[in-house]
């Protein structure tokens, strides 16, 4: 494959940011099949934004010749008090996140944060060596990349997750470290701090933060990207998130409580899926509807059906009851899977009996 189209891999939606694209050129000409990481916290069931939107970049990377690696990062989970600090409960839903990951994105590899980081003494010196190059002012402002903010009131191990997020890009190998936009600060830092460490600096790659299905969060704030971290899908806020084992049922549930105002295109969670999931897996998207209302109709792109929905063509009904049927449809691979396999079953009823917790 040449080196344009893999680009062109990376660079399809979800993609929303490359740190930078003359980068990642420069790194896939000496390098064809350069390392990735993309880390998460074990913390509960999957939904959409986690699974669904991250793994469809995993895969992109993956038809790129890229090695990609699923770091599920239960010290860090544990650090933030997931599962309410419960190590063997963190150690036990890990088993989920990597029945799962494996499953959606076939040939990535799987990293465990406490299997990396044993009789690791290298480690442990570059965390501290890493830190030496970081203000206080600094991490604070890098705590939103836990889901905490600077007024929270955090024990001191909190404020080692920030540089242990960077160092963990060095000591898995990961030429690019890749995750949503919510984790664009520690890429930041680790692209500012490695070459003062004497590592290559890493390219990163940030895909889109799916919303969750509630009215978007109003901030004080004009960031908009603030906004976009606030509001996005969480498992912490069940009733926002459509997870990887809703049934059909369930999501028509969900979907008929979501934000979906008429005619307002920004901001508005019901097209994101749309736009992110049903397009990325469908040439077209069909909405049905009763003949006193135009009958059926076939959008063929994204735009078309933004500019129905804009206009008042498209009813948020309508388009709910479409969008949960085709979820449904895109979903039930893996709910099938968790359903069939023994040792994914077992694992997914761990989490379910698990106490969730932000």
């Amino acid at each position: 494959m040449d080196i344009e189209t893999k680009i062109d891999l990376i660079k399809k939606p979800p993609t929303e940011e490359i740190l930078v694209e003359e980068e990642l050129r420069e790194l896939l000409e000496t390098n064809p099949h350069p390392g990735h990481y993309i880390g998460f916290e074990i913390s509960g069931l999957l939904h959409l934004g986690n699974l669904v939107v991250a793994g469809f970049k995993i895969n992109d990377l993956l038809k790129a010749g890229v090695r990609c690696q699923v770091f599920l990062a239960d010290w860090h989970s544990y650090i933030n008090n997931k599962f309410g600090g419960d190590w063997d409960k963190i150690l036990q839903a890990t088993k989920y996140y990597a029945k799962a990951f494996q499953f959606f994105c076939p040939g990535v590899k799987i990293v465990v944060g406490s299997e990396l980081y044993h009789n690791n003494d290298e480690y442990w010196r570059n965390l501290l060596k890493f830190a030496k190059h970081m203000t206080l002012s600094r991490t604070l402002r890098c705590l939103t990349i836990m889901g905490r903010s600077e007024t929270e009131r955090l024990d001191l191990s909190q404020y080692f997750y920030p540089p242990m997020q960077a160092v963990d890009i060095k000591t898995i190998g990961a030429d690019i470290p890749h995750g949503g936009m919510d984790q664009r600060k520690a890429h930041v830092l680790a692209r500012e701090i490695f070459p003062k460490m004497g590592w290559k600096k890493p390219v990163a790659v940030h895909h889109h933060l799916l919303m969750g299905l509630a009215e978007p969060v109003k901030l004080q704030t004009k960031d908009k990207l603030e906004q976009v971290i606030a509001s996005k899908m969480s498992k912490s806020k069940p009733w926002t998130a459509i997870f990887i084992h809703d049934s059909e049922e369930q999501i028509q549930a969900k979907l008929k409580k979501a934000w979906c105002p008429e005619k307002q295109t920004e901001m508005n969670p019901v097209l994101e899926i749309v736009k992110y999931i049903i397009f990325h897996e469908r040439d077209a998207f069909t909405v049905e509807r009763p003949a006193k209302y135009g009958g059926a109709i076939t959008f063929e792109s994204y735009a078309e059906l933004e500019k129905a929905y804009r206009t008042g063509q498209l009813h948020p009904q309508d388009l709910k009851n479409a969008v949960a049927k085709e979820l449904a449809k895109i979903l039930e691979p893996i709910r099938r899977y968790f359903e069939t396999d023994k040792e994914a079953r077992e694992s997914l009823e761990v989490v379910k009996k698990a106490e969730i917790t932000r």
